[in-house]
């Protein structure tokens, strides 16, 4: 089985929440009661979009297991409006603290059709313009987009998990979950 999850931003990319106690953390149990299925990497609490669950172990690890530079796109929304230059550098790879990120393909893009809103919405800042951009990668470091468009001088203020592989949130509201081929 394979379920494709438009992840609404702070829930967490697991079943259960061991945070602190008292905590009210939403989780994948709020939103699917599908038994033995479990995620297919992570995204963030702070990041939306695309997570893929399964209960089959070897697709599991192929989408995950960064061997397999299993293509995942992303829709961030930066500070700024990047230029040439720091795209170029987005595709080229950028150097982070746990080295070189492998080449991606960027573009800037207009917002994109039938966004949900962000509960709580990113804060805006009238004197510092923002854009959208889309970035495809293969590998998944912790919070990679967030470091890689930051070291190019644009923070990300809204990440969104677009695809990943095949698979993608097309047709998918913020919050639902569909069965998919595998």
């Amino acid at each position: 089985m394979l379920i494709l999850f438009n992840k609404p931003f702070n829930v967490l990319s697991q079943f259960t929440d061991r945070g602190t106690e008292g905590s009210e953390r939403q989780t994948l149990s709020d939103y699917i009661d599908v038994p033995k299925v479990y995620p297919a990497g992570r995204l963030d609490r702070d990041s939306e979009g695309l997570l893929l669950l399964t209960d089959n172990g070897p697709l599991q690890a192929k989408i995950s297991n960064p061997r397999y530079k299993t293509p995942k796109t992303y829709w961030a929304q930066v500070e700024g409006i990047p230029d040439d230059a720091a795209l170029e550098a987005l595709r080229k790879g950028v150097e982070l603290k746990d080295g070189l990120t492998r080449l991606a393909k960027v573009r800037r893009m207009d917002e994109p059709d039938g966004l949900w809103a962000r509960n709580p919405p990113v804060r805006y800042r009238k004197s510092v313009p923002d854009c959208w951009i889309e970035l495809t990668i293969t590998e998944g470091r912790n919070r990679q987009v967030r470091r890689m468009t930051a070291a190019v001088g644009h923070p990300t203020l809204r990440l969104i998990r677009y695809r990943i592989g095949n698979w993608s949130i097309d047709g998918l509201a913020n919050g639902e979950w569909r069965a998919a081929d595998s």
